[in-house]
Protein backbone atom coordinates (compact mmCIF):
# COMPACT_ATOMS: atom_id res chain seq x y z
CA UNK A 1 0.00 0.00 0.00
CA UNK A 2 1.26 3.48 -0.82
CA UNK A 3 1.77 6.06 1.91
CA UNK A 4 1.08 9.76 1.37
CA UNK A 5 2.15 12.32 3.96
CA UNK A 6 0.44 15.70 3.80
CA UNK A 7 2.65 18.81 3.82
CA UNK A 8 1.23 19.98 7.17
CA UNK A 9 2.45 16.71 8.68
CA UNK A 10 6.01 17.46 7.55
CA UNK A 11 5.82 20.65 9.62
CA UNK A 12 4.66 18.66 12.68
CA UNK A 13 7.57 16.26 12.23
CA UNK A 14 10.05 19.12 11.75
CA UNK A 15 8.87 20.71 15.01
CA UNK A 16 9.47 17.42 16.84
CA UNK A 17 12.91 17.16 15.25
CA UNK A 18 13.88 20.65 16.41
CA UNK A 19 12.71 19.93 19.96
CA UNK A 20 14.66 16.67 20.32
CA UNK A 21 17.74 18.06 18.60
CA UNK A 22 17.77 20.95 21.10
CA UNK A 23 17.69 18.40 23.95
CA UNK A 24 20.72 16.46 22.70
CA UNK A 25 22.66 16.63 19.42
CA UNK A 26 21.75 13.64 17.27
CA UNK A 27 18.51 12.88 19.13
CA UNK A 28 16.53 14.76 16.48
CA UNK A 29 17.90 12.49 13.75
CA UNK A 30 17.05 9.44 15.83
CA UNK A 31 13.55 10.83 16.26
CA UNK A 32 13.16 11.20 12.48
CA UNK A 33 14.46 7.68 11.80
CA UNK A 34 12.12 6.20 14.40
CA UNK A 35 9.06 8.13 13.32
CA UNK A 36 9.52 7.44 9.61
CA UNK A 37 10.03 3.76 10.45
CA UNK A 38 6.69 3.80 12.27
CA UNK A 39 5.03 5.49 9.30
CA UNK A 40 6.63 3.05 6.83
CA UNK A 41 5.16 0.16 8.80
CA UNK A 42 1.70 1.42 7.83
CA UNK A 43 2.28 -0.06 4.37
CA UNK A 44 1.75 -3.45 6.03
CA UNK A 45 -0.30 -2.72 9.15
CA UNK A 46 -2.66 0.08 8.08
CA UNK A 47 -6.17 -0.30 9.39
CA UNK A 48 -5.40 -2.34 12.52
CA UNK A 49 -5.08 0.67 14.81
CA UNK A 50 -7.77 2.11 17.04
CA UNK A 51 -9.99 4.81 15.53
CA UNK A 52 -9.81 8.09 17.47
CA UNK A 53 -11.62 11.27 16.33
CA UNK A 54 -12.45 9.57 13.01
CA UNK A 55 -8.84 8.66 12.18
CA UNK A 56 -6.78 5.55 12.79
CA UNK A 57 -4.18 6.34 15.46
CA UNK A 58 -0.79 4.62 15.53
CA UNK A 59 1.34 5.33 18.59
CA UNK A 60 5.06 5.69 17.94
CA UNK A 61 7.20 2.90 19.36
CA UNK A 62 9.96 5.10 20.81
CA UNK A 63 8.66 8.64 21.25
CA UNK A 64 5.43 10.07 22.72
CA UNK A 65 3.91 10.85 19.32
CA UNK A 66 0.81 9.59 17.51
CA UNK A 67 0.29 9.21 13.76
CA UNK A 68 -3.26 9.89 12.58
CA UNK A 69 -4.19 8.43 9.21
CA UNK A 70 -6.99 7.21 6.97
CA UNK A 71 -7.07 4.67 4.17
CA UNK A 72 -8.31 6.36 0.99
CA UNK A 73 -8.40 4.67 -2.42
CA UNK A 74 -6.01 1.90 -1.36
CA UNK A 75 -3.46 4.40 -0.01
CA UNK A 76 -2.55 5.42 3.52
CA UNK A 77 -2.90 9.18 3.94
CA UNK A 78 -1.19 10.59 7.04
CA UNK A 79 -3.12 13.64 8.27
CA UNK A 80 -1.22 14.49 11.47
CA UNK A 81 1.70 13.53 13.66
CA UNK A 82 1.04 14.93 17.11
CA UNK A 83 2.92 15.04 20.39
CA UNK A 84 1.09 13.06 23.05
Amino acid sequence: MKIRILSAVEEDIEEGYRFYESQSPGLGSYFLDSLYSDIDSLAYFAGIHQIVFGYHRQLSNRFPFAVYYRIIDNAVVVFAVLDC
